[in-house]
């Protein structure tokens, strides 16, 4: 293996110099640096590599090979392995080990790989199906390979289920695990699916409210197939809003009343106190398990753990009653909220920032950072904006136009196969879009050292787990998939959180390395 299409090499065992002979050295910015690899504390810390044209991939090949460690009990994302991308342009590359929570009601992902290179390049919004008999896609998540979606059916006899995508815009069954409307939380916790039911009363939606008045509140975990084995409910509760994964635990929350509550085993949900109202949403954002509040006038904002029991209130947002969505890009926390369809920002202070409205819409629900960008979904009409910056935001299109409706709804999202994909209300189908070109592990990425590599060879982009091939992307113009740009290498941060773990042997080739190759620089 020739050494001469090595641009980069960066060791991270006690300096971020790069060993390659190109002089390409990194400057630390807050990680630790010692004989294990460089240490990234999941907020501020990061190495950047000053922009030089050895880093000009352009539409060339090129292969990227990394080791990462990650502990199993985390406080926080697992964030962006690393980065060079221009948010401006929308040229350039994005490497994230990826925990969606706080997407409305599921956890949408959980540490599953996303590398993406962008262009500027839309593939636009592509009807993927619709579940069932739904009205509403109320959970997308991903888990052991596959996109599930947990859905609303309004008929008197007919019950919430579960659906596996299975391609084009099929869908398959499985199950129903209540006798309510709704499965309405999807989340992965120690590799099973959970999922938690409601009673869903459409009339939130403007829509006749169900003749199934079957209470919620059930919790279930999924065993294949069509079976669902019961582990309990939450107590007190004829519903289920949301769940997600914090410090080794999972928890849950009521959709009509107050509470929050984490799973102890076997059928055993206690109760870990109140912020004083209802919450819509669950996210887990540096150290802290986070809660949207959504209660009426004046009962919105957005609260914080503290452990045990105790909760603070950590910021309003102006002229905001209900919170409904949770996201973080470039290490900062964003919501989504009513009623004047507004996403706010924490940048510290009480209120927080508002980073401006989507159109004319009322209200923002699901949101999702997807290659480099910040995305959410609306009410009234249904569309999906892209966060451009600012108080920017660009319509990439309304994906359900169902008519002679009041409120059309995306709620649900989650990063599947490369794509971006969005459930809606009413019509109740999921709709997918690509943004430049895109490979993913869509599964559990497990704890401790993995040695990761992506290859850019021609047409193809393809990603590598411990020397196996996991991903594939389809084929593309490899001319359209120009990312050069003059934006620094940014190693454990990129736009959506800092790296919560360690990296170290960082190496960059200008030439598509097969995966034996790949494996071998590991084993070195």
């Amino acid at each position: 293996m020739g050494k001469e299409d090595l641009v980069g090499f960066w060791k991270l065992a006690g300096d971020c110099s790069d060993y390659s002979g190109s002089g390409l050295h990194g400057i630390n910015k807050g990680a630790v640096l010692d004989k294990d690899g460089a240490l990234f504390d999941g907020r501020e810390a990061l190495i950047e590599v000053p922009h030089s044209s050895p880093l000009d991939f352009g539409s060339e090949d090129f292969t990227i090979s990394i080791s990462v460690h990650t502990e199993k009990i985390l406080d926080d994302l697992p964030g962006d392995i690393l980065c060079k991308y221009d948010t401006n342009t929308r040229n350039g590359i994005n490497f994230s080990l990826l925990t969606n929570s706080g997407v409305t009601a599921a956890q949408a992902n959980y540490r599953h790989l996303h590398f993406g290179m962008d262009a500027g390049i839309d593939s636009g919004w592509i009807d993927c199906g619709r579940p069932g008999n739904n009205l509403r896609v109320y959970s997308l998540c991903v888990f052991e390979g596959d996109l599930y979606a947990g859905t609303f059916e309004t008929g008197a006899n007919e019950m919430g289920h579960v659906y596996r995508y299975s391609g084009g815009t099929e869908w398959v069954d499985c199950g129903s695990p209540d006798k309510c409307n709704t499965i309405a939380s999807l989340c992965v916790f120690e590799g099973a699916l959970y999922a938690g039911s409601s009673r869903y009363k459409a009339g939130g939606s403007a829509l006749p409210d169900s003749e199934n008045l079957a209470p919620g509140g059930n919790m279930y975990r999924y065993e294949g197939g069509r079976k669902w084995a019961a582990i309990g409910n939450l107590q007190g509760a004829d519903s289920c809003a949301g769940m997600a994964v914090y410090n080794g635990n999972l928890y849950a929350i009521p959709l009509y009343s107050q509470g929050i509550f984490r799973y102890d085993g076997d059928s055993t949900w206690t109760s870990v106190g109140t912020p004083g109202r209802r919450l819509m949403s669950l996210a887990v954002f540096n150290g802290s398990l986070y809660g949207a509040g959504n209660e009426g006038e004046k009962l919105g904002g957005v609260f914080r753990d503290e452990g045990g029991a105790e909760w603070s209130y950590a910021g309003g947002q102006e002229n905001v009653t209900q919170v409904y969505s949770f996201a973080s890009h470039y290490g900062k926390l964003y919501v989504g909220t009513w009623p004047e369809g507004k996403v706010f920002r924490d940048d510290g202070e009480d209120p927080w920032t508002c980073v401006g409205r989507l159109g004319q819409e009322k209200e923002v629900m699901a949101m999702s950072v997807y290659n480099g960008k910040l995305y959410a979904g609306t009410l009234p009409l249904g569309e999906v904006y892209r966060y451009d910056g600012g108080t920017g935001w660009t319509n990439t299109g309304q994906l359900d136009k169902s008519v002679d409706v009041k409120y059309r709804r995306v709620w649900s999202m989650a990063t599947f196969q490369g794509k971006l994909f969005a459930g809606t209300l009413p019509s109740g189908h999921v709709y997918g879009m690509e943004t430049g070109t895109n490979v993913t592990l869509d599964s559990e990425l497990s704890p401790g050292w993995h040695n990761l590599g992506v290859v850019r060879s021609g047409n193809q982009l393809t990603l590598y787990v411990d020397g196996m091939q996991v991903s594939r992307s389809d084929s593309f113009n490899s001319h359209q998939v120009e990312i050069s740009n003059t934006s620094p290498l940014r190693i454990g941060s990129g736009t959506i959180d800092g790296f919560k773990g360690r990296i170290r042997d960082l190496r960059i080739h200008r030439r598509a390395l097969t995966g034996e190759e790949i494996a071998d620089l590991h084993s070195e």
